[in-house]
């Protein structure tokens, strides 16, 4: 998988950890779901809770974690998080051992990940911008997507065979450890991280919370960069479950069809991820970000258009390739210029800031379609989402001031 120049055995051992808990997040895809059904009989409203209200919660109880782990050595902080996930993850088997497991403790166990997750993006996304120089970013973020897009790959079917033999509170349970061994992965990077900049305050002040918006709206790279995000990943990911109602219904797909309709395009992001670099090489990294930003809003709209059968499937299949693919290639892009255009003493902030607000739009904008789905039907609101995803180009930035400039700010 690795191209391009090494970039060191710190950088491995990341990266080697990155991969671990990825396989596990996707191993265990959907088990909170099937477990509240299967095993505490829950309701459809307590199943969209463990999504829309787990999510939100856990990225309010983040919020006052970006500062905070901005001042502090973020090696620590990566391990502490991992090990904070495996905890949480793992009461759930001990629980459901015992006979104790409670919906309440799988929401709330849904809102620690959550809040981990985040800070431990953020607070990776700071230590791999003093870990490699500015030129080694690209290739890295490269790395990583692709290794995301291959466990999206084989991720999801082994999950499904270990949840059908032994249940989805096993895959939980693998997810709970994949976090173990990125945690003593990261651990065995070793090395010396510098100190931050600055000693944290006793207190944490209330206006700091607010510093990553503040330092993202007043760029003039990262700010329409920031919308586009949040637009185009809210917009998307709210469709997800009204194409599921629509294929899985009316359409009369199998599940193994649905399931194969996502997961093989996942291919797309991984060759797009490879191509990353040597585009942005020869073209330059701001005209592959507005290309690829574009590209990826135009292919949504095709699945308006999905009907019932082989060509259904197809249709499918091909928008999502093309989709994936665009998302491979802008990605790494996006990730590196968050990181050239953010100042070393903000990056954890930032990218918090940025991730807790990408995660909100989410679950509000899929509520907001789920009645809209609920109103219009399933196929009218793809159409409109699509139709919305089209005009998210435009909050691309067209022009950057030099890094130079805003890094002295």
């Amino acid at each position: 998988m690795r191209s391009g120049p090494r970039l060191g055995r710190q950088f491995g051992w990341l990266w080697a950890a990155y991969g671990t808990s990825a396989l596990g997040t996707w191993l265990a895809f959907g088990a909170f779901p099937l477990i509240a059904i299967q095993v505490l009989h829950a309701g459809p409203a307590e199943v969209a809770a463990l999504s829309s209200v787990g999510a939100l919660a856990g990225a309010a109880v983040a919020v006052p974690l970006g500062p905070w782990a901005e001042f502090r050595r973020k090696r620590p902080v990566l391990i502490g998080t991992d090990l904070v996930r495996f905890a949480a993850l793992l009461t759930v088997p001990a629980a459901f051992a015992l006979g104790v497991l409670s919906f309440v403790q799988l929401l709330l166990v849904s809102v620690v990940v959550a809040a981990a997750d985040i800070t431990f993006r953020a607070a990776s996304g700071a230590y791999l911008k003093t870990l490699l120089p500015a030129e080694h970013l690209l290739v890295a973020n490269a790395r990583f997507e692709s290794t995301a897009w291959t466990m999206t790959v084989i991720g999801p079917p082994l999950g499904g065979a270990a949840i059908g033999l032994l249940g989805p509170v096993a895959t939980v349970a693998a997810d709970a450890f994949s976090y173990l061994l990125s945690a003593l992965g990261i651990r065995a990077a070793g090395g010396r991280e510098p100190r931050p900049e600055r000693r944290p305050a006793a207190r944490l002040r209330a206006g700091e919370l607010l510093d990553g918006w503040r330092y993202i709206l007043a760029d003039a790279t990262l700010r329409p960069l920031f919308l586009n995000t949040v637009a185009f990943n809210g917009l998307l990911m709210a469709t997800d479950a009204l194409l599921a109602v629509l294929m899985l219904g009316p359409l009369g797909f199998a599940p193994w069809q649905y399931g194969l309709a996502f997961a093989a395009p996942a291919i797309g992001g991984l060759l797009g991820a490879r191509l990353a670099r040597p585009l942005a090489t020869r073209f330059g990294q701001r005209r592959v970000l507005v290309a690829a930003g574009t590209l990826r809003a135009i292919w949504p709209a095709g699945l308006v258009f999905v009907g019932p059968g082989t060509g259904g499937l197809l249709l499918v299949m091909g928008v999502e390739l093309g989709l994936i693919f665009c998302c491979g290639v802008f990605n790494p892009v996006s990730a590196t210029c968050r990181l050239d255009r953010t100042a070393p003493g903000r990056v954890a902030r930032t990218l918090t800031a940025w991730t807790v607000t990408t995660r909100a739009a989410t679950a509000l904008l899929t509520a907001v379609w789920g009645v809209l789905g609920a109103l219009l039907g399933p196929r009218m609101a793809i159409g409109l989402a699509g139709a919305l995803l089209l005009a998210t180009p435009l909050l691309l930035p067209r022009r950057a001031e030099p890094v130079a400039d805003r890094a002295r700010r």
